[in-house]
């Protein structure tokens, strides 16, 4: 059986711990020629509330992981609830008073049956020469009467239901926007992504407008880097390219990338971004998307080799 020494113990601790870092890390003297470096940055946003009220519930803290439409919190709905409530009442009593057409116009319609029987028997009678015209006359104007009634009637029971079905059609678009605040008052992340900053706790008031939280997608970043013109004429959207993440003391991590963005405009070269030929004045913003692997952060340098 072989027996390692403690000194061979030590040496065979170092050149593991060698092996598992050349894995990781280059060296910036290793000869590598980096074609532009930049920053990793992500779409950030910033959730903000959508309704006045205290927050009842924000279950969330920095470095919550959220999914898009998940309600993490809420702001106080009790007055919501309760309008809701009164105007679902009002609609009701409105719906309750409204004219049964039917009933209201029965008694005329007999009166007026009644009346057509009438001057039909008196001209009857008439034909056989045992009424008058003048009893004909009377009828026929009794029958006329009595029609101008049911249409008056029905004109103005037709009207008074209208105005009160108008009058809940609003009641009801009123049930609706009460609604649209119950559910704005549910704070939810726009966005997969993890919560970066957190700005307001449970039990504060909130206003609407009011920055609840700021949340942004960290599984893919983007590196920001500037090139010249003369790189541009080699890049195009879509390219691979190789992405060196710098950790600093010369410990980089390497990653495939894509050109996800060129702008169209140039502008001039930022004091914090070198070029391989900085005597140029304008260069082109450029976006690589690369896959996190959880070891990239926001703000970190990192090297593009197109």
């Amino acid at each position: 059986m072989r027996v390692m020494t403690a000194g061979g113990a030590k040496r065979h601790t170092i050149l593991a711990t060698i092996v598992a870092m050349t894995a990781l890390v280059s060296c910036h003297g290793n000869g590598e020629d980096f074609d532009a470096t930049g920053t990793f940055e992500a779409t950030e946003v910033t959730v903000s509330a959508e309704a006045n009220g205290r927050l009842t519930a924000l279950d969330i803290e920095e470095g919550t992981t959220v999914r898009a439409g998940e309600v993490i919190g809420a702001v106080d709905t009790v007055q919501l609830h309760l309008r809701k409530l009164q105007l679902i009442a009002n609609a009701a009593s409105l719906d309750a008073s409204k004219n049964d057409v039917g009933k209201q116009i029965a008694a005329t319609r007999q009166q007026l049956a009644t009346a057509r029987h009438e001057m039909q028997r008196v001209e009857r009678l008439l034909a056989d020469d045992a009424a008058t015209q003048k009893q004909l006359d009377d009828a026929a104007a009794q029958v006329n009467v009595l029609e101008d009634r049911l249409d008056a009637q029905l004109s103005s029971l037709t009207r008074g239901n209208a105005s009160i079905d108008n009058q809940s059609a609003s009641i009801r678009l009123q049930v609706l926007q009460v609604e649209d605040q119950i559910a704005k008052s549910l704070i939810t992340s726009p966005v997969n992504g993890t919560v970066l900053e957190q700005y307001a706790e449970r039990g504060e008031m909130a206003t609407v407008g009011k920055p609840l939280f700021k949340v942004a997608d960290l599984t893919v970043l983007e590196l920001r880097a500037y090139l010249t013109s003369a790189q541009l004429f080699d890049v195009q959207l879509g390219d691979s390219v190789r992405v060196f993440a710098d950790f600093g003391d010369g410990l980089r991590r390497e990653y495939g990338g894509r050109v996800s963005w060129i702008s169209q405009q140039s502008e001039f070269t930022p004091k914090t971004i070198l070029t391989d030929d900085e005597r140029a004045n304008l260069v082109y913003a450029v976006k690589v998307r690369v896959r996190n692997d959880g070891y990239l952060k926001l703000g970190m340098f990192g090297e593009v080799k197109f």
